[in-house]
């Protein structure tokens, strides 16, 4: 039997699947080779090929007049924070509005959407949705926690040392607003939810998350980005906390892991710890958990502190 050198056309060129392998005749060894990458169930790429999701976004763009670069392909490019399972999405979203013919070109996902002018911008040549108008047209396929999360990413206050901004990309009346001028789009209902529960001061999802997990599990409210000391700019904060009951919340992600930051983190919490307050840090296992042992934590935290503190009002329902 003659051994099979190079792939047939079209699968040198393009991603193609386990059935059209067959199909042209490839044999299940064949795709086992080091010039086919199994990029998943049933999917395969030639190894020369490397796609770029702006490369692509841009080419789609250039060939579609009055057309936009949107929903999660629009996110992707703005690197908006998205749920783990939509974060290397390789799918393409194009919306057009109604007057033009509907999305019918292969392997895009086409929307036929109203929108105004100053919902759609143009960056570095690519017309695509803006960061707020993506989050709604999102509100579809999210769930609420992502939804929410989303959103808090974009009212969060930017720190500028490090983001080279001083305003965040829009804020709670702005995107009401946004909801308000489109009523009937499909998953409006979840964005004004979404609206209710989001908050300006959480630095990331899973700050956001427990926030919310918190919440759910019917406890008090707690602050964001809490000051050991109010007023003082140099002050280390707590992402979550309840100032009244001393009990400061970490979250701590990956770049936590950093030797450095290691030491800051044990200076900031000895300054709460020096100062009477209860700390409380979680990590990527609790994460991982959907905070629910993080939860028991900080009930357990708070009923201490009423216990500490029997003046303090309006928090027995939390223990």
């Amino acid at each position: 039997m003659q051994k099979q050198d190079s792939l047939p056309l079209p699968l040198a060129a393009a991603p193609f699947t386990f059935v059209s392998a067959r199909a042209s005749g490839v044999t299940v060894d064949r795709l086992r080779r080091k010039d086919v990458v199994n990029v998943g169930r049933g999917l395969y790429r030639p190894a020369g090929w490397n796609f770029e999701l702006e490369g692509a976004a841009r080419a789609l763009s250039a060939v579609s007049p009055g057309a936009w670069i949107s929903h999660v392909t629009a996110a992707r490019l703005r690197s908006q924070l998205l749920p783990p399972w939509l974060a290397d999405s390789t799918e393409l979203h194009l919306s057009k509005p109604r007057a033009l013919p509907a999305v019918r070109r292969k392997g895009i996902f086409g929307h036929t959407v109203l929108a105004r002018e100053d919902e759609v911008e143009l960056v570095d040549g690519i017309r695509l949705s803006t960061r707020s108008r993506t989050w709604l047209d999102l509100a579809r396929d999210l769930p609420l926690d992502d939804l929410v999360s989303m959103g808090d990413e974009l009212i969060r206050i930017p720190r500028v040392d490090f983001e080279g901004r001083t305003e965040p990309y829009d804020t709670l009346a702005g995107l009401r607003a946004l909801v308000a001028r489109h009523p009937n789009l499909q998953g409006i209902v979840r964005a004004r939810e979404a609206l209710d529960l989001m908050r300006v001061g959480a630095d990331s999802a899973p700050e956001t998350l427990l926030r919310l997990a918190i919440a759910s599990a019917g406890l008090p409210e707690p602050e964001l980005q809490v000051p050991l000391r109010a007023g003082d700019a140099r002050s280390p904060s707590a992402d979550l906390g309840y100032r009244h009951r001393r009990l400061a919340i970490q979250y701590d992600g990956g770049h936590h892991l950093d030797e450095a930051q290691i030491f800051s983190d044990r200076r900031r919490d000895k300054a709460f710890e020096s100062a009477g307050w209860t700390v409380l840090v979680f990590d990527k296992d609790d994460h991982a958990d959907d905070f629910r042992r993080a939860v028991g934590h900080i009930k357990r935290a708070l009923r201490n502190g009423w216990l500490d503190h029997p003046q303090a009002s309006g928090f027995a329902s939390g223990a």
